[in-house]
């Protein structure tokens, strides 16, 4: 090695200069968070949550498309796959809704479903990931939202431990400090219920205009990544509230206004990179009656635009969406299987061919694989890597 003529000194104060932005931004930005996301996060009103919920959910959604899937035009695998979906896992994260969906039944009335759907979540489980949203933390609903929480996990954890997957979700945020108090407000009943530190996670919806941008005219989505102080695992965009409050009028509110392309970009640029991760909203279109096919067809096309712009989730709302929601998306990643193995497999070999990717984009080519092999697109045999290799290259430490 030839030597240069700089002295250690001058590597030593980079290094001393830089140690507490190092620090900050591994802290900050830890990457891609291991595990499965799941491709939909279904919504249900508490008061209609009940033991078979997901199974029924599962039965009406593979009587509709057993009726319809033929005028769709489907690929055969993408049908056989969608039909094993329904049969095998219909709902992947189910939320169990005390908000919008509830309304204001009266306390005694919310206190009897909170605890009813906590004791039916102990006794039922059914879906990968599971959790509840309670009122807002605004004034008029926090301390309601805030009781229903206690009282349903006092009813789930009387009959048994915490569900794997379990996060709940705070919405219409209006201030950053509604999402300090929501930290707050986790950890004292992860102490009150003697769960393990930093269990009890929660995502947020960006459905306001204050949870965008703040009054001083900063971008207020990183503060509330910050403001949950490690508990955030996710944001969900609200489509109809935050475009409400934007004052389009309802005949233009949808997942596509170039509005709510603003709020999803301003999202995405704030959460690369800190494991948190990203949900699209819903459609209020739904497949019901003589408006199943053309329903299901912009049900296709929103949840494919989705996937294209790097949002990898989003939400149901009716039985009818779920074979939409899996075929959009199994069609997505199976179309870009082959691709993507393929320049997987020359950036492990070095080949050279085709394609020069970057070690970002092998990142990016695992995470398509894994997301693919996790909702069930692609089959495990079909790869020439292994789980434990493919992680390994979407967490950048191959």
């Amino acid at each position: 090695m030839g030597n240069g003529r700089l002295t250690e000194d001058v590597y030593t104060a980079a290094d001393a200069r830089l140690a507490e932005a190092d620090a900050r931004v591994t802290a900050e930005y830890p990457g891609e968070p291991p595990g499965r996301q799941p491709v939909h996060t279904v919504y249900v009103p508490a008061s209609r949550y009940k033991t078979r919920l997901v199974a029924d959910w599962g039965k009406q959604a593979l009587r509709v498309f057993g009726e319809h899937a033929d005028q769709l035009g489907l690929d055969a695998d993408i049908a056989d796959r969608v039909r094993t979906k329904l049969l095998t896992e219909p709902i992947e994260d189910l939320r169990i809704d005390f908000e919008d969906g509830l309304g204001r039944p009266g306390d005694d009335e919310e206190d009897a479903t909170a605890l009813a759907a906590g004791r039916t979540l102990a006794v039922t489980g059914g879906t990968p990931f599971v959790g509840i949203r309670f009122k807002s933390f605004e004034q008029a609903t926090r301390r309601r939202g805030i009781r229903t929480l206690d009282l349903f996990l006092a009813g789930l954890l009387e009959s048994g431990p915490l569900p794997e997957g379990f996060v709940v979700t705070l919405p219409k945020v209006t201030a950053v400090e509604q999402v300090e108090v929501a930290a707050d407000v986790l950890e004292r009943l992860e102490s009150a219920y003697g769960l393990p530190e930093g269990s009890l996670r929660f995502e947020v919806q960006i459905e306001t205009a204050q949870s965008v941008v703040d009054l001083d005219g900063t971008v207020a989505v990183p503060r509330i990544i910050q403001a949950a102080r490690g508990r955030c695992s996710g944001l969900h965009y609200g489509t109809y509230d935050y475009s409400a409050g934007l004052g389009i009028s309802a005949e233009y509110q949808s997942m596509e206004h170039p509005a709510a392309d603003f709020a999803k970009q301003l999202m995405q640029v704030s959460a690369a990179g800190t494991g948190v991760r990203l949900s699209d909203g819903s459609t209020n279109k739904l497949p019901v009656g003589d408006a199943i096919l053309p329903a299901w067809r912009e049900h296709l096309r929103l949840v494919r635009r989705s996937l294209e712009n790097g949002f990898y989730q989003g939400w149901d709302l009716h039985p009818h969406q779920l074979p939409t929601r899996f075929a959009a998306t199994y069609a997505f990643f199976r179309e870009g299987f082959p691709a993507a193995l393929g320049r997987l497999r020359d950036y492990a070999d070095q080949t050279g061919r085709g394609v020069l990717d970057e070690p970002a984009t092998a990142q990016a080519l695992a995470s398509f694989l894994l997301r693919g092999l996790d909702c069930g697109a692609v089959d495990a045999g079909e790869l020439s890597f292994s789980r434990a290799e493919l992680d390994g290259y979407a967490r950048r430490t191959v």
